[in-house]
């Protein structure tokens, strides 16, 4: 999930989403990491999930129908949405590193992913079809957009996560450099 979130909100918001919101996400059955990357007013969210069930059914969309009080107070300060529930089809490496670019496209031609000195892992993402009607904090937010496909670049080497990006990137690709800001697994909250 993409978003820009105005300056005069953004240490609530961070409270909230550190403090509230992501534990809430993490403690539903079959979330097992998520985290918070962030570039300036704009944010990344990578929730891994152990399969897209977690994401589309249960728990997680009765709590996106029925938002906390500090949840409904911060939703509308999400601009600029985009929410893709994604599989994974390509991956290389593995691990978090300080730096992640996010490489949204449509194209069908789908970049090789190979390993590189700097980056850690790189996945290639298809993002699903939405699942039912909008829920209350997609209403809250004004709706989302969707990214067709993905493709994330990690690495503890910021200059070679962003040339790998560029380099990969197909014309037309929505692209983004983020430092990681908040990372929290499930188990954290056992």
């Amino acid at each position: 999930m993409w978003w820009d979130i105005p300056p005069e909100v953004r240490a609530e918001w961070e409270h909230w989403h550190t403090t509230e919101h992501m534990p809430e996400r993490l403690g539903i059955p079959g979330f097992l990491r998520g985290s918070r990357w962030v570039a300036g007013s704009s944010y990344f969210v990578l929730y891994e999930a152990q399969q897209l069930a977690a994401l589309t059914s249960g728990a997680y969309v009765e709590r996106l129908n029925d938002p906390t009080p500090w949840s409904r107070k911060m939703m509308p300060y999400h601009r600029n949405m985009v929410r893709s529930l994604c599989l994974v089809r390509a991956r290389v490496g593995a691990g978090l590193g300080q730096a992640m670019a996010t490489v949204r496209f449509s194209q069908q031609a789908l970049p090789h992913l190979a390993e590189r000195k700097g980056v850690t892992g790189m996945q290639l993402l298809e993002a699903q079809p939405a699942a039912g009607p909008p829920t209350t904090e997609q209403k809250i937010r004004g709706g989302d957009a969707q990214a067709e496909r993905v493709l994330l670049v990690c690495g503890y080497d910021v200059d070679a996560v962003q040339a790998a990006a560029r380099e990969l990137a197909p014309p037309g690709a929505v692209t983004g450099l983020y430092r990681l800001a908040y990372c929290l697994t499930s188990k954290d909250l056992e």
